[in-house]
């Protein structure tokens, strides 16, 4: 019989006011027990509405089903099949917008918790099970993959899985992308990413890191190399800034170099020899994910005052439902409904504060959000000694630029012809951040996903 609760089994987690003085994992993950009593709160619905809220179209309720049956080792089957990064899918994606939205479950109640499940999971069979996975056998072709993130990673692993020879070309010294340098310890160990991305090794997969594509190699180059298609998953790791006075300030980041300083130099640790500002007060700027993670971060470094300021209010906040309340119950403070007009110094050239002005909303805008507008005499200013600027990233322009025939949009981002991944250059497939702009880990490795079905698809037909 199902589990007719409404609610689903609560997250164990890290005490906030304990948790926000380290970098160890906040969520603690569900117990045995509690996995196969959420398993069971499952109607498996015939005709799966979660299925269409997956990028990645992975068989939930047979996976949930044999987490129920206690089979853990047959939902991680299930899930292999459709994701090579369970772990980390269980960790960062929106399932609250994706499966779980479509979850008949959350109609008079809350729906299952589709990501916690995957979570324990795919925790449960890297602690418990030490077969390495099968090396497929070859079919004699060759593919590059350029970006070792998540939509990268994706291509690589459902490539080799289906025999090909895959090389993953990475710019950063460690595999991973945004897993590793954007998405810090406490919400992603990299200690999970390294074993997602061992797996993939552990079926035939080369990685290179260090490889500035554009600079080390080209892709005509790859192509002279023997391979029959490439896919860029090269991500979107240019940051923007608002071009605002007092930007060059000493104090001033992008969230990209604060969080990758943290999450790949290890600058929280007392040892470390990555220089990194320990600030009293921080005001982040901007209300996703990255801005929350930065938050979140600069309060682990010993920040005593933490600031959001973002121009829109808490209701339209694009970060995670979660992870705003993780960041409230820290003590994180959110200044919503204002925007910075100016970042203040003092005689040394260091950051001392920043001026902002009120704003509301208006109406609609192109994205159909209700525009702010600013509040005419409304200024104030907020004392800090740093700003992180996390208001997004675009593209790097190196691969495009040295790539005859690739071409691109008015924001930098990658043009592709189709849901297929294909460019502009016969041959060459993209994904992830490098079309869509900054977005989801999970969109990204739908992408790849894609991709990778359409590059088996062009080679086989050659």
């Amino acid at each position: 019989m199902p589990n007719m609760d409404p609610k689903k089994h609560e997250m164990p987690v890290q005490d906030p006011n304990v948790r926000n003085k380290n970098f160890d994992e906040v969520a603690l993950g569900y117990t045995y027990e509690i996995a196969v009593e959420e398993a069971k709160r499952c109607l498996n619905c015939k005709n799966k509405p979660c299925v269409t809220g997956c990028p990645v179209s992975i068989n939930i309720p047979e996976f949930i089903a044999c987490v129920a049956n206690e089979d853990i080792d047959g939902a991680f089957g299930v899930l292999d099949r459709s994701t090579s990064l369970p772990a980390v899918c269980g960790r960062v994606c929106p399932q609250e917008t994706q499966c779980e939205s479509k979850c008949v479950r959350g109609i008079k109640g809350e729906p299952v918790g589709i990501g916690r499940l995957e979570r324990f999971v795919a925790d449960y069979h890297r602690e418990h099970s030490d077969t390495k996975p099968a090396m497929p056998e070859s079919n004699g072709h060759k593919v590059a993959i350029i970006g070792a993130g998540p939509s990268g990673l994706t291509a690589a692993g459902d490539l080799a899985k289906l025999g090909y020879k895959v090389t993953v070309y990475e710019a950063l010294h460690v595999a991973g992308g945004v897993l590793s340098y954007g998405i810090p310890e406490f919400r992603l160990p990299k200690s999970i990413v390294n074993k997602e991305v061992q797996n993939l090794i552990d079926i035939g997969v080369d990685i290179e890191t260090n490889m500035v594509m554009g600079k080390v190699l080209t892709i005509d180059e790859l192509f002279e190399m023997g391979n029959e298609a490439v896919f860029i998953g090269s991500g979107a790791g240019l940051p923007r800034f608002m071009n605002i006075p007092g930007e060059s300030l000493n104090g001033v980041y992008s969230a990209n170099e604060f969080l990758t300083r943290i999450n790949l130099m290890k600058a929280y640790k007392p040892d470390s020899k990555t220089p990194i500002q320990h600030a009293k007060k921080t005001v982040v700027v901007g209300g996703g994910n990255v801005a929350m993670d930065a938050a979140r971060s600069a309060m682990r470094l010993g920040s005593d005052e933490v600031y959001i300021v973002y121009r829109r209010g808490m209701e339209e906040l694009p970060a995670r439902k979660e992870e705003v309340e993780h960041a409230e119950e820290e003590g994180i403070v959110f200044k919503t409904l204002h925007n910075p007009v100016e970042i203040l110094g003092d005689e040394n050239g260091n950051v001392c504060g920043i001026r902002c002005i009120k704003m509301e909303l208006g109406e609609p805008d192109e994205s159909g959000r209700r525009a702010p507008v600013e509040i005419p005499g409304s200024e104030f200013e907020i004392e800090c000694d740093s700003v992180i600027m996390a208001i997004g990233t675009s593209p790097n322009p190196l691969i495009s630029s040295t790539t005859p025939g690739l071409d691109t949009n008015k924001r930098g981002c990658l043009i592709t012809k189709d849901d297929s991944g294909l460019t502009t250059r016969e041959g060459v497939y993209a994904g992830g951040d490098a079309v869509t702009g900054a977005a989801t880990v999970i969109l990204a490795m739908g992408a790849g996903k894609s991709a990778a079905a359409a590059i088996d698809e062009y080679i086989r037909r050659k």
